[in-house]
């Protein structure tokens, strides 16, 4: 259990066994999670500590001591949430007070438009809501997209990798599905809600980058996102960036961030190298697998994740950077970045500047959207 991630995957897993019905019990939990009971009750034991989970009666002896029963505290109506990938949605119910009750990845196809991609979000929300928490009001619906979106109107505006979504009123159509407080942001920036959330105000001003199929980033400062003008900031994705090869970019340039450090990038530079390569996970495994151009690649890619970030350091002084999406569970790419920030960027910037891969791991764009939905929803008229 020292293992904040594997910590968070088992708490994640257990409410939905508990959620679903699947498990009533510590023995039930150690049979469908294939763990040790010693394990079973750490994760039990926080659980009912945080108040997410009541022990009361008890169950059925099968030859030793009866059972405590164990279910989840009830809510009074939940939120549904989504993150938008180009090939996956992650989907998740989350509780008033910010609790993910459960989660789960779908497969959609981003080019296949709003109309498609929204109908199966719509059913793994119905889905999801019946399993955990049947009976229980929705109070507000939230998405994350992989483009710029226009807040709070939640309109996409020239989204480079979201074929057929330009213009779209994203935020109109899914209230129009569930007739609720909706909101709609970029997936960067409510996963920079969500990693400032799981950190804690102690953080400071952060600079959050989401690096996974694209590119994304965020400045939160005094708690807050800064959203610039038309609510369009970080975009860092385009910033030029020196050495990159002046590869034609999605939005029409040449040499942006985007091009060589992005997933998306990674996986045709191998597939060009001889390694065969479609999706950012399949980059993520081969650096696993120690396939030496795959690491050296992904190393290069961090150190311009670096480059790009390290203007921005200078400028703004933050207190922390941090690298979230799928490659940030590349510790070569963390390294190579923190190894150029700290190279590049003044001694007194970087002297008290914290560096680090995400707390908050693939449920950020969760968690921050849960607290977007339930301001939005506090904010609505009875």
């Amino acid at each position: 259990m020292s293992d904040p991630s594997i910590s968070a995957t088992l708490r994640e897993q257990t409410i939905n066994l508990l959620a679903s019905g699947a498990a009533t019990s510590r023995a039930d939990l150690v049979e469908a999670l294939q763990v040790a009971p010693s394990t079973v009750t750490s994760v039990v034991r926080r659980l009912l500590e945080e108040g997410a989970v009541l022990e009361e009666g008890v169950g059925r002896s099968t030859g030793g001591r009866r059972p405590r029963i164990l279910r989840l505290r009830e809510t009074e109506g939940v939120f549904a949430v989504s993150e938008l990938g180009a090939q996956h949605a992650r989907v998740g119910i989350c509780a008033p007070d910010g609790r993910l009750l459960a989660t789960e990845e779908v497969a959609i196809d981003i080019a296949a438009g709003p109309g498609e991609v929204f109908d199966t979000v719509a059913q793994t929300f119905t889905r999801l809501q019946a399993a955990t928490s049947p009976g229980q009001a929705l109070l507000g619906v939230g998405a994350a997209l992989p483009g710029p979106v226009e807040f709070p109107r939640g309109r996409l505006i020239g989204p480079a990798r979201m074929p057929g979504w330009s213009g779209v009123d994203a935020q109109a159509d899914l209230g129009r599905r569930f007739d609720v407080p909706v909101v709609v942001d970029n997936d960067a920036r409510a996963a920079a809600i969500g990693e400032y959330v799981t950190r804690g105000r102690d953080t400071g001003d952060m600079i959050y980058v989401k690096a996974g199929t694209g590119i994304g980033g965020c400045l939160v400062t005094d708690g807050q996102i800064y959203r610039g003008g038309r609510g369009l900031s970080g975009d860092v994705t385009h910033v030029r960036v020196a050495d990159s090869g002046e590869r034609h970019c999605s939005c029409g340039n040449r040499g942006c961030l985007e091009t060589v450090a992005s997933g998306a990038a990674l996986a045709h530079q191998l597939t060009e190298g001889g390694l065969p390569t479609t999706t950012t996970r399949d980059v993520i495994t081969a650096v696993n697998n120690a396939e030496p151009t795959a690491v050296t690649i992904v190393r290069r890619a961090g150190g311009l994740v670096g480059v790009a970030l390290s203007g921005l350091v200078n400028f703004l002084n933050p207190d922390a950077v941090v690298i979230g999406g799928a490659l940030s569970s590349l510790d070569v790419y963390v390294a190579a970045a923190r190894g150029v920030l700290y190279e590049r960027c003044l001694p007194s910037m970087t002297q008290s500047l914290s560096i680090d891969a995400s707390t908050a791991g693939a449920n950020a764009a969760l968690i921050g959207l849960g607290h977007l939905v339930r301001t939005a929803a506090e904010a609505r008229p009875a």
